[in-house]
């Protein structure tokens, strides 16, 4: 897609005007289809996801030796659900709307070992790995202890190869972190917005980080070069890998008991709502997969991007997915939400879960800083600029009653609701940088 294009891309999609003007939009999907029509376009189902959850549990004993933070939840990568009834009720004071139903919060920004939603992707891809090359190499099976690998004679076998990866920070942080624990040699390629604790953390624990000035989509490409001259290198490529993708979707079933757990119903007349801060796409991707497959019809998930980033809004609006980037309409892809600062989309997500995505919303830095500051102050939870891309989202699908009739939502159901924003970093910002994210929220 080039710039002379744009003229007639505004006339075929004039949202397309609005992302341009950098306005807070707020598009829902009217092709949204059934999980069981949307499912072949994925490619993937629940026997992959099965085996994705199986392979979690296998390395679970390995967890629990190379990281004890993971002790308490027996080596599992998971993170609590909590109500936020005081941020609910400011939200609804603000917006004078009356958001029906409940308002949970998915706390994957204090997930151990990295912080954020990027480690179920990335810390299982880097597994699904290490137990290709081990396996491949005679030294483990599938009966094994996994904890066997907490040990020198892994690390040295694991030494013999490299791991690389392009950034903006959270997926650099987990594949980091887990790859350099079990021995590999491994290369993060970092853009310009990656946060300076970021690298700082990673080089801690023996990464080499290669810092760049520009955005995502240089840092992905000059890694996956960089690769490309080692056939010893693994690159773990966040715009199409379905590895990737399968790490995150295991989120669905982990989701389905702990709402089992807490007596919460998901079905015909109690929807639930979840709320996706979304940059490349994978992690949403993945991880709304998995709650499709786990809560078939009766879950509608939505997308939260920023004004400055809206890459997986313009890639499916449009249907050009990843033809296209924000750049390409001089949208200049600067946000604080630096996890989601990417300007060109999952071209294997945007097409494999379009029919099953309810809708899309683009959000200003200023807002995702004011509810930053906001659930610090009301419900003493700290995250992220980017984590809070998604708490727009149930006034969003209150206040938008074509919606709502589309899919028969009546008042009643509303009422049963329950709405879950997915927060996806930052239970691992340093004080400094949380004081400083804290000054600029005005709170």
């Amino acid at each position: 897609m080039t710039t002379h294009n744009v003229t007639a891309l505004v006339e075929e999609f004039p949202l397309v005007k609005q992302l341009i003007g950098l306005e807070e939009v707020v598009w829902f999907n009217p092709n949204i289809t059934s999980l069981e029509e949307g499912l072949p376009y994925v490619g993937l189902g629940a026997d992959n996801i099965q085996d994705a959850s199986e392979r979690l549990q296998r390395f679970a004993p390995y967890l629990v030796k190379a990281f004890p933070e993971t002790a308490p939840s027996q080596g599992i990568i998971e993170s609590q659900v909590v109500d936020i009834e005081k941020m609910k009720g400011l939200l609804e004071a603000q917006y004078n709307t009356k958001i029906a139903g409940r308002l949970m919060l998915k706390k994957d920004s204090h997930l151990p070992i990295s912080g954020s939603i990027k480690a179920r992707g990335g810390i299982y891809e880097v597994l699904t790995h290490a137990e290709k090359l081990a396996m491949e190499a005679g030294l483990l099976s599938k009966e094994d202890d996994y904890s066997k690998l907490f040990s020198e004679e892994f690390r040295d076998f694991f030494k013999q190869y490299s791991i690389a990866v392009g950034s903006t920070g959270n997926l650099g942080m987990s594949i980091g972190i887990m790859s350099a624990k079990l021995g590999f040699s491994v290369s993060v390629h970092m853009s310009a917005d990656a946060r300076e604790w970021k690298k700082n953390k990673l080089r801690s624990h023996g990464v080499n980080v290669v810092e760049y000035e520009q955005d995502y989509g240089v840092a992905v490409e000059q890694g996956r070069k960089e690769a490309e001259k080692d056939p010893n290198c693994f690159f773990i490529d966040d715009e199409n890998s379905q590895t990737l993708f399968l790490g995150y979707s295991v989120a669905g079933e982990r989701l389905k008991q702990q709402f089992t757990e807490q007596g919460i119903k998901v079905d015909a007349e109690h929807p639930l709502f979840v709320y996706l801060p979304c940059g490349v796409g994978g992690g949403p991707g993945g991880v709304a997969f998995g709650l499709k497959m786990a809560f078939g019809d009766h879950v509608h998930c939505i997308f939260a991007e920023p004004t400055h980033s809206p890459c997986m809004l313009l890639g499916v609006h449009t249907g050009l997915h990843d033809e296209i980037a924000v750049q390409d309409l001089g949208i200049d892809n600067i946000t604080a939400a630096d996890g989601l600062a990417v300007g060109r989309a999952s071209g294997f997500v945007g097409r494999a879960m379009e029919r099953l995505l309810d809708g899309y919303y683009t959000i200003t830095d200023e807002r995702m800083y004011h509810h930053l500051g906001e659930l610090s102050e009301v419900e003493d939870i700290r995250l992220e600029p980017s984590a809070l891309a998604g708490m727009l989202g149930a006034v969003h699908v209150s206040n938008n009653t074509e919606y709502q009739a589309r899919l028969a939502f009546t008042e009643e159901k509303l009422a049963n609701a329950t709405h879950l924003v997915w927060a996806t970093g930052g239970g691992m910002v340093p004080e400094a940088e949380m004081a400083a994210y804290l000054a600029k929220s005005g709170r």
